[in-house]
């Protein structure tokens, strides 16, 4: 089985409760994203962002740093949402923890789909953004998503909001058990 779920607008960097334990699978992809980003100005980013300029100021700073392979955080403590804070997983023991990794996935505009304990650093992409080559980030993912969440298993229980959960559900197939 694997549960989906949407990534926080909210981010914070924690080096000090957990460690990660390694890179996400599309940081490449991901770098490519961070430098199509760098290389529009910035009124363009704040309209992709759709927010105010402290908030626009706080993203570009953390733009122009951006190392995606240096000091990193992992996935489920850098996002700050309700679903986050609700789930503590600062407090769980090894079979929790163990648990999560093998079987969550959470899914990102720039990061594609992250695994619990990949590290992170703090960004601002939503999936519905036109932040690529390719037009769109749906376009730009395409179905690498979807196979990377089944990645053989084809039970989904989705927990993700619409602006994420579509980029599995449009690659769903007749041998996929999804749960909504």
């Amino acid at each position: 089985m694997r549960i989906i779920i949407s990534p926080a607008k909210k981010m914070r960097e924690d080096g000090d409760t957990l460690a990660p334990r390694g890179l996400p699978t599309f940081v490449e992809e991901a770098e490519r994203l961070r430098d199509a980003l760098r290389a529009m100005t910035a009124p363009e980013r704040q309209a992709l962002w759709r927010c105010n300029d402290a908030i626009a100021a706080v993203n570009e700073e953390r733009l122009a740093v951006m190392d995606l392979r240096g000091a990193q955080t992992p996935a489920i403590l850098a996002y700050e949402g309700i679903q986050y804070q609700y789930m503590a997983p600062a407090v769980f023991g090894g079979a929790e923890t163990d648990y999560i990794q093998e079987h969550l996935r959470i899914l990102s505009g720039f990061y594609g789909v992250l695994r619990p304990f990949d590290g992170v650093v703090p960004y601002r992409l939503e999936m519905q953004a036109k932040a690529s080559e390719a037009g769109d980030l749906y376009r730009f993912w395409g179905d690498k998503l979807y196979r990377e969440v089944t990645g053989g298993d084809h039970f989904i229980l989705n927990l993700a909001s619409k602006e994420y959960s579509r980029c599995v559900e449009r690659y769903l197939t007749p041998e996929d058990t999804y749960l909504t």
